[in-house]
């Protein structure tokens, strides 16, 4: 493979197309953290590896982000904090779609469309859920979940950047969990008249 993230983490993943190195547990996390105790990071929306629904998408009106579920982490936990990022970003960097952290360290989920406890800046700098609108002649791009368990609450204000996040959680991650969906956009045809739904 060309992707020179760590091994570990090509073996995590369900496909890897390239740009995984640049994700953010590459940087934070190492070999026997992902699934460390039994983590885990689900969705009942989706399957690892498996499409996203549109709703979840820049492609539907009043879309949100999915709902997600994860089992307790290790024991020593603080607290989590969630990454999500497309690894196929521009220029080398991996595209943020959600920050999130002040979620507590136990077992737990986000509903469907819910406001987390503390959100970040994605790339468009919003604090907000990011919808994925790739290109309609892309093939599907990834959108990697990351999950981490801390050793210590992080005092991060809202509207934190994702440079900011990563920065507070080095040197503090206990365990990792990850999860993949993927989205590809229908190619454009007749039916739209030449509208394109960007």
């Amino acid at each position: 493979m060309s992707d020179s993230a760590p091994q570990w983490l090509l073996e995590a993943l369900p496909a890897v197309s390239g740009g995984h190195a640049a994700l953010a547990v590459a940087q934070l996390a190492e070999a026997g953290m992902l699934g460390k105790g039994g983590f885990a990071l689900t969705s009942p929306a989706f399957a690892n590896g498996e499409p996203l629904d549109p709703s979840f998408t820049a492609d539907e009106e009043d879309s949100v982000a999915p709902p997600l579920e994860w089992s307790a982490p290790p024991s020593g936990t603080q607290e989590l904090a969630l990454i999500v990022e497309d690894p196929a970003g521009r220029g080398g960097e991996a595209t943020c779609h959600w920050l999130v952290w002040g979620l507590a360290g136990q077992r737990g989920k986000l509903l469907e469309g819910e406001v987390p406890p503390r959100v970040g800046k994605n790339a468009k700098r919003n604090s907000e859920w990011l919808l994925p609108e790739p290109p309609h002649d892309d093939p599907p791009h990834s959108y990697v979940f990351q999950l981490f368990a801390l050793d210590l609450p992080l005092t991060l204000m809202p509207g934190a950047s994702r440079g900011d996040l990563v920065s507070a959680l080095k040197g503090h991650v206990l365990a990792a969990a990850l999860l993949t969906a993927t989205y590809a956009r229908e190619e454009e045809g007749e039916d739209w008249d030449g509208e394109d739904l960007e």
